[in-house]
This record gives C-alpha cells, structure tokens and sequence, in this order.
C-alpha cells in the first residue's frame, strides 16, 4: 500500500490518542520508519501489523480499528488529497458509488503501482443497491470498506446501513455490501 494509506494511520491515531499512542503501536508493529512518504509503496504487511498493534494497543478490534479508518479516510484523507476529484466522481451518494470505478481509474494515474479494488453497484430499489467488491489484498479489508461507506454517506449528509450479504472468506470471489438510505435522502 501506499505510505498515504500509513500516513492517515497515523493521523488517525495521533487525533484520537496523541503522538505517544501512535510510537507505541510503531513499536508494537516493528515498523522503524521515521515517516511514510505519501506516493511511495510500502507492503501491505506494514499497514496489517499497524492495525493488528492498533487494536492491541487501544483495545478495541480490529474490525472496528479498520471501520474508523475507512470512515477516516473519506472525510480526512480523501477530502483533504483528492477533494475535487472526489467531489466531481458524484453529487448524490447513489451516483458516487456508480461512478467509483472511475475515480479508481483516475488515481492509477496518480499512483502507478496502486492496486486498487474493483466494485460494481447494482440497484435494489430508489434508496438500495448492492456494492460489490474484489480485491486480490488478503482477506478481511470487509470492515474497511464498511467505513468508507458510513464516510460516503457522511460526506454526502446521507445516513447509510451497510450490511455485509456476502463475504470472501466464505468462499466467495467478492463481496457483497447491501447499502440503503432514507427515501428523502
């Protein structure tokens, strides 16, 4: 992953529990960097140990470590980097998530060596569809994505429920997400 994905990680931490919590995980994680540099390519390995000391160290699970960040990610991260390609890819949440493959595409350009997931949307009704994901990442990004989501719809002043219909790790090649709204979003 990218050092920007490190990075918000780092943010992250340093926002909710200060920048001793923050060396304490590095520590715990046997990560040595002084800093990630945003554009360059770290292993995923490193982000993995980062959260698996994260939940360590704060307590907490990882599944919901990974559900703040990526809740973190769109209203911090992703904002505060890509604010207007962010804000160009959809003016509703529905018409985001339609075009995410897209905002995808444009990123690669910026960040060659990215692997980015792939998603697809299908509609359920006028305020449900069901968001695919693949990713050739290891197992268990599912709660991240979930936070993205819960980000999306913050981002877009559209509450959402996300519920995970399917899951890779049963066998399955994607992931299912059933992500609803009020109609008078």
């Amino acid at each position: 992953m990218y050092g920007l994905v490190n990075k918000a990680i780092e943010q992250m931490v340093c926002g909710a529990h200060g920048p001793e919590t923050w060396e304490q995980i590095k520590e715990k994680a046997q990560v040595d960097f002084e800093g990630f540099i945003s554009n360059q390519p770290y292993p995923d390995e490193i982000t993995y140990r980062l959260v698996a000391a994260a939940s360590e160290t704060l307590g907490a699970p990882a599944d919901e470590i990974l559900r703040a960040f990526g809740e973190h990610w769109v209203l911090h991260t992703a904002l505060e980097s890509y604010g207007p390609m962010m804000r160009a890819t959809g003016k509703t949440l529905r018409e985001f998530l339609q075009k995410l493959p897209h905002l995808h595409t444009r990123v690669e350009l910026i960040y060659p060596d990215l692997k980015p997931p792939q998603f697809s949307c299908h509609d359920v009704s006028d305020n449900e569809m069901d968001l695919h994901y693949w990713t050739t990442r290891a197992p268990g990004l599912e709660p991240f994505v979930e936070g993205l989501l819960y980000g999306l719809g913050k981002m877009f002043s559209t509450p959402v429920r996300v519920e995970l219909r399917q899951h890779r790790e049963e066998g399955h090649d994607q992931s299912v997400f059933r992500v609803s709204w009020d109609a008078a979003a």
